[in-house]
């Protein structure tokens, strides 16, 4: 994969050297919404414009998350900096994230580490009913390690052919890369087709780190992999049917969960299959329901198919984000686990936010072979509080935050990880446009 590698750098090399001019604005995007967009008048239209599909007057129930999921518009969180060379609207969006991370008890572990991601997304009209969109992102998780960073009980993923347990994988270097087509077909219905060689299927909610309600958590959620786990998926092909408040999807994707190797692209398949509908009957308001069908998930685990039934219910105003998800798992064959999962952002008042998470969780992963408790199902619920203040740095918003979390579990998991764990995290976000 090497020469892809350096064949991807070198087009993000001389794109950046085309679309950075010195006369470059910074705007802050507002929400993204779903169909057609119209050529604006000036810059200052621009700044009005969304980076997925159409203006506000044809479809502002809906924001864009990652992928094809809708956000509620009122959720309105992704800024950065906001170009427009030759007909093309480009949005340039990031983050640098420096944690340190405490996590109890026998099985916990500490560390400093630093999350990122990188997304570049441009779009522009190819005619008056058709729109084409283009987006990359990468991040730099790899360079934390195979292991990642602790995360008490949460699992998914390998590394050194072990499965992680009590750790948060690293995501890959590229975390998207893809494209979409939108086209107008009357009556307020807008079609899309929407895919590419690492993209992600039509299942579940945004990606926890697109979310408003996760903006200031710094660590994954343990359910990540019951909601969201597919939003690295090594070829997707996704189509689907929108207006301003329903949108219904299907998708065929590679159900292999990512490789040990973080830097390559993986060889993409269609071996899996989704369905999603989403309905945002108002700016502030989305709901969910999908369902998918996995072609032997995990690389421990090759021999087991998998189901997933995930419905989300999202709420958004200028001040409060909240998520709300539950997710079933029905290892083919094998056993159903569920999860539940509540997270919400509160900025009470300018430059100040709380946020918070509440997950429930039935794993059956959390001992291996050895372990008189393995394959032995757990419920666990991990409770999450913490505090971020943010201030601007230039282009930049810096937030400086903190959060502890608390669990509740069996006492049979005394012996491991002793009878009542406490974790906690300090860390300093710099993102451009936040």
């Amino acid at each position: 994969m090497k020469p892809i590698f350096t064949s991807i750098t070198r087009a993000v090399a001389i794109a950046s050297a085309v679309a950075f001019p010195a006369d470059a604005q910074m705007a802050a995007m507002p929400p993204m919404d779903h169909g057609l967009m119209e050529a604006p008048e000036s810059h200052a239209d621009m700044a009005g414009m969304d980076m997925s599909a159409t203006n506000e007057k044809n479809s502002g129930s809906s924001a864009s998350g990652s992928g094809t999921s809708r956000l509620p518009a009122a959720e309105g969180m992704m800024t950065g900096l906001h170009l427009t060379p030759g007909g093309w609207v480009i949005m340039v969006h990031g983050y640098a994230w420096a944690t340190y991370s405490d996590q109890g008890g026998p099985r916990g572990d500490d560390k400093a580490f630093v999350t990122s991601m990188a997304m570049v997304e441009g779009a522009r009209d190819l005619s008056d009913t058709t729109r084409l969109q283009l987006r990359g992102m990468f991040s730099f998780d790899p360079l934390i390690g195979r292991r990642g960073y602790p995360n008490l009980f949460a699992t998914g993923e390998t590394a050194n052919g072990v499965a992680l347990v009590d750790r948060q994988h690293p995501h890959d270097l590229f975390m998207e890369l893809s494209a979409r087509i939108d086209t107008k077909v009357g009556g307020g219905l807008t079609a899309f087709v929407y895919g590419g060689p690492v993209a992600e299927p039509a299942l579940g909610p945004s990606a926890f780190m697109h979310r408003a309600s996760a903006q200031f958590n710094p660590e994954a959620p343990i359910t990540h992999h019951w909601f969201d786990s597919t939003h690295i998926a090594f070829g997707v092909i996704t189509a689907g049917i929108s207006n301003k408040q329903f949108q219904l999807e299907g998708s065929a994707f590679r159900g292999r969960e990512p490789d040990e190797e973080r830097y390559d692209i993986e060889s993409p398949k269609l071996d899996s299959y989704s369905v999603r509908g989403t309905w945002t009957p108002t700016p502030n308001w989305a709901a969910s329901l999908s369902y998918g069908r996995l072609k032997s998930p995990e690389a421990l685990h090759r021999q087991e198919d998998e189901s997933r039934l995930i419905a989300v219910v999202g709420y958004a105003d200028t001040r409060l984000a909240v998520t709300a998800a539950y997710g079933r798992k029905d290892r083919l064959p094998g056993r159903v686990v569920d999860a539940y999962l509540a997270e919400a952002n509160w900025k009470f008042v300018p430059r100040h936010a709380v946020f918070g998470r509440v997950e429930n969780v039935e794993n059956d992963e959390l001992f291996g072979e050895e372990s008189p408790l393995h394959d032995r199902p757990f419920r666990i619920t991990k409770a999450t509080l913490g505090y971020a203040y943010t201030l601007p740095v230039g282009p930049f918003g810096l937030s400086l935050g903190g959060s502890g979390s608390v669990y509740a579990k069996s006492a049979a998991l005394d012996a491991a990880y002793g009878h009542s764990p406490k974790s906690f995290t300090l860390f300093a976000k710099l993102a451009l446009g936040n």
